[in-house]
């Protein structure tokens, strides 16, 4: 009997961690790009560099992992040895970006939910090719006829878009043509 009453009581704990809070499902907001927001892989201010933006949020990290584009951003969540308790992605609105110059503070977008320019003849902060996010189909589509590319989701990105290497690396940010966002 006590041997009954002991596994009832294991069972019921068991099952009392499967029932989560559904508020602890919901992502955290993100968070302002401030003045100490340094990139990930490089290691340089975000705000020293153009273009769209990049923060990934992790259950195991009080800060966001910031990205210096959304290119490393979406590189990160391919790569096999960064952390896989990602809670939210967030990168720039170049829809709601005041310019390529100055991508906003606090106009992030749900990765998930968002339209990305790929292939496109403008070249992100770092100097490589950007997925270029947007928040509406209208903006993307404005920046197709601009610059080019073509419009695709968050998983339809490919990896060798992000992972490959056959960007040149070598056209300064002088070269780059002049971006028009609408």
């Amino acid at each position: 009997m006590i041997l009954r009453m002991l596994f009832a009581f294991a069972a019921t704990i068991l099952l009392a961690g499967c029932n989560q809070d559904p508020a602890s499902s919901v992502a955290p907001p993100p968070v302002a790009l401030n003045s100490d927001a340094m990139g990930v892989f490089c290691g340089m201010n975000l705000l020293e560099h153009p273009g769209p933006k990049g923060q990934i949020i992790t259950a195991s990290r009080i800060d966001p992992f910031w990205f210096t584009s959304v290119r490393d951003t979406v590189a990160f969540t391919l790569m096999p040895d960064q952390p896989r308790d990602i809670r939210a992605i967030y990168v720039s609105d170049m829809g709601q970006a005041k310019s390529w110059e100055n991508p906003g503070e606090t106009n992030w977008i749900d990765a998930r939910k968002a339209l990305f320019v790929i292939e496109s003849r403008i070249q992100g902060g770092m100097g490589a090719a950007e997925a270029v996010p947007f928040g509406s189909r209208e903006a993307a589509d404005a920046f197709v006829a601009a610059n080019g590319g073509r419009v695709v989701t968050f998983t339809q990105i490919p990896a060798t878009y992000v992972l490959g290497s056959d960007v040149p690396h070598d056209q300064s940010k002088h070269d780059r043509p002049d971006v028009r966002l609408n």
